[in-house]
């Protein structure tokens, strides 16, 4: 079976990457789960928020912005960031980072009832924040693919790959797959798949982040409330479907695997955000956790490995796959295609592998 390219991974990474580079040429995309985005892309906490990340990151959410519009994908969210008394100075710099407003307590309050004012000494917030339907972007990607005339291959875990003449093949699921460009959107396994190209590692590595499902606080209404922060993100919140999903924000450094939530960790969490609110924890529904993978600079990595430009990363999300999506898949395909980008070069020159080696 042959392809134009062979995109490995089937998360938003590698759907996004697929989508795009179907206006290329055919492309077949082998995801080693049972389903599409069943890793870090099912388990994302699904926030556009354009000014969060660091400047190379930033310049893609912006980037992205009028895409995720276009495709109906952003509903209104909105962010708040809390803070006690004791870190004063780095909610003043976060706040502004992220272009927050500085609100009154008790207008914090009326947004989020349940706040404690007693703890909570300090809140920023707009309104500026979207949650991003995930599941109907990665939908959408897959079926671009195919209506360009190409696979998206499920059950198909890569077991070998090696150079071709005319490219790559990638045996999968039983079967080989012959393609010109191969695409590595492995996600926490992205490394290991350019060992096995015998392509040198960039040093992508995983980091666990647990979250915990709880009923609506106190039986209110979470329709409209924002996402809500803890300074330095210590912990976050967010509405989902009127329950309320809590997280501790860790990034404890893991090996690739399909992850679950450490429950101290999930536990020492909680008791940060139950401080900063009137209502007590009493009850989990369920919790579950996810990986986010970094490269050594915390920045994504997209494009033609310098050695080898037959083999392409796009790696290192690091939990800003889906809204930095629209934007990083387009970078990928002009890059593939030789295309110049819509980004400025010194973004395009923070994102690329060259940076790495």
């Amino acid at each position: 079976m042959s392809a134009d390219f062979i995109v490995i991974g089937g998360g938003v990474a590698g759907l996004g990457a697929g989508a795009k580079l179907s206006e290329l040429g055919q492309v077949v995309l082998l995801e080693g789960e049972s389903a599409l985005g069943y890793h870090s892309s099912g388990r994302s906490a699904a926030l556009y928020e354009a000014q969060y990340g660091l400047p190379p990151t930033i310049a893609l959410n912006l980037a992205s912005g009028d895409a995720h519009r276009a495709g109906g994908y952003l509903s209104p969210r909105g962010l708040m960031l809390l803070a006690g008394a004791e870190d004063a100075e780095d909610f003043r710099t976060e706040a502004a980072e992220m272009h927050l407003d500085v609100i009154g307590i008790e207008e914090a309050r009326r947004i989020v009832p349940i706040l404690n004012p007693s703890a909570v000494a300090m809140a920023g917030y707009h309104e500026g924040a979207w949650d991003i339907d995930t599941d109907r972007m990665l939908q959408d990607y897959a079926r671009s693919i195919r209506a360009a005339g190409g696979q998206v291959l499920t059950g198909h875990g890569v077991t070998a790959i090696r150079r071709t003449g005319a490219g790559w093949a990638v045996e999968a699921g039983g079967a080989t797959f012959e393609g010109r460009v191969l695409v590595n959107a492995a996600g926490a396994w992205a490394d290991r798949i350019a060992a096995l190209a015998g392509v040198a590692p960039i040093g992508i590595v995983p980091h666990r982040r647990s979250m915990a499902r709880l009923p609506a606080p106190g039986g209110h209404d979470l329709r409209g409330w924002p996402m809500i922060m803890g300074v330095r993100e210590s912990w976050y919140a967010k509405p989902d479907a009127g329950k309320l999903l809590v997280s501790p924000a860790e990034e404890d450094v893991v090996e690739p695997h399909d992850a679950w939530a450490d429950d101290m960790v999930l536990a020492e969490g909680l008791a940060r955000y139950e401080a900063m609110v009137s209502e007590p924890v009493t009850r989990l529904e369920t919790s579950w956790a996810g990986l986010r993978s970094f490269a050594p600079d915390r920045t994504l990595v997209l494009g033609p490995d310098p050695a080898l430009p037959q083999f392409v990363w796009c790696a290192g999300q690091g939990g800003y796959g889906f809204q930095t999506s629209p934007a990083a898949s387009r970078l990928l395909a002009d890059l593939v295609a030789g295309r110049a980008p819509e980004l400025d070069p010194d973004t395009v020159r923070a994102l690329t592998p060259e940076r790495l080696r």
